[in-house]
């Protein structure tokens, strides 16, 4: 018993630490007058906003959504019900697609760079920086192929056991084509020829704390096996902006492993507004796409080899990010 009690109080310690950390990161910025900063970000993000509302321009023609799907329903590998072998439902999809265009156009407005370097058929790895407590990125990245890219194409998120697991929620992510992120599960899609997306960075990556932004944690090699095994190609992607959307202050590591899930994120204003901490800001996305990366070599080599190749994934995203923090004006413009 003493030993939980000093295990808890370490915990507690550390998040405490944590706290305080950003608290003095908060102060060192209010000096330097981010707040007015912040108000003029946002009234031009809603004045923007406010123009693609009264415009319509950002809503999809209802012909437009209907080839698109269409597409979808033609190149994808799908049974007499329109369902694939895991579940993904192009139909379903089209009506997802109105919310997530509405996140990705208007809440988000992101911004999205070389697309076109998404191969338009044929399988293909797209490897990206995870962040923002709650998987708004890959919604992002989804929407941004489905919506912005001519023909589109289906992402298929290879996420966390825990989320498909979930009552309900598991059902809604297995119909929009997201798959657990086991090896077999990948290697069956790129068979299939299709785009399938993996954050190496995995839970570590999307639960770091605010004081760790864009600073990518370690890679998992897994994906690299697989890219030199079935001779897939690998797009870079970049997010910048999702780190912002949700400040994290520490994890909840107690209730994390009671409740079986990753990780559980301490937003500094979770005493106040409770679940409602965890809706994202409406900060502005970026979205930087790479050059297709082919490598050679044994899927079996040894670990330092493999390392070798994915710091070469790894580098080409941080340099995206970093042509990302250059261009952006701020978390909301």
């Amino acid at each position: 018993m003493d030993r939980r009690l000093d295990q808890a109080q370490r915990r507690i310690e550390r998040i405490a630490d944590a706290a305080r950390q950003q608290l003095a990161i908060a102060d060192d910025v209010r000096r330097r007058g981010l707040p007015a900063r912040i108000v003029r970000e946002v009234r031009e993000a809603a004045r923007e906003v406010g123009d693609l509302l009264r415009s319509g321009e950002w809503r999809m023609p209802e012909q437009e959504l209907r080839r698109r799907v269409d597409h979808l329903l033609a190149h994808m590998n799908l049974n007499e019900f329109g369902v694939d072998a895991f579940g993904f439902s192009p139909n379903y999809v089209a009506n997802v697609i109105p919310v997530v265009e509405a996140m990705h156009r208007l809440w988000f407005r992101a911004e999205v760079h070389d697309i076109e370097r998404v191969p338009a058929f044929g399988r293909c790895l797209l490897i990206a920086n995870h962040s923002g407590q709650l998987p708004f990125d890959g919604m992002v990245i989804g929407g941004s192929l489905l919506l912005e890219r001519d023909p589109p194409r289906m992402v298929r998120g290879m996420v966390e056991k825990f989320a498909i697991s979930l009552p309900v929620f598991g059902t809604f992510c297995m119909r929009c084509g997201q798959i657990t992120g086991l090896p077999d599960n990948c290697r069956r899609l790129l068979a299939d020829e299709e785009a399938v997306m993996v954050f190496p960075e995995g839970a570590h990556g999307i639960a770091k704390p605010f004081s760790q932004r864009y600073k990518l944690t370690r890679f998992g090699h897994g994906f690299m096996r697989l890219a030199l095994e079935t001779q897939t190609p690998i797009v870079p992607i970049a997010v910048v902006g999702a780190e912002e959307q949700i400040i994290n202050a520490g994890n909840f590591e107690l209730l994390a492993r009671l409740l079986s899930t990753p990780s559980i994120p301490l937003p500094p204003l979770a005493l106040l507004l409770g679940p409602l901490a965890m809706m994202p800001m409406p900060v502005k996305y970026r979205l930087y796409y790479g050059d297709p990366m082919l490598f050679e070599g044994d899927p079996n080599d040894d670990d330092a080899i493999i390392a070798r190749k994915v710091a070469e994934v790894r580098g080409a995203i941080e340099s995206m990010i970093a042509r990302g923090l250059r261009e952006r004006r701020g978390y909301f413009v």
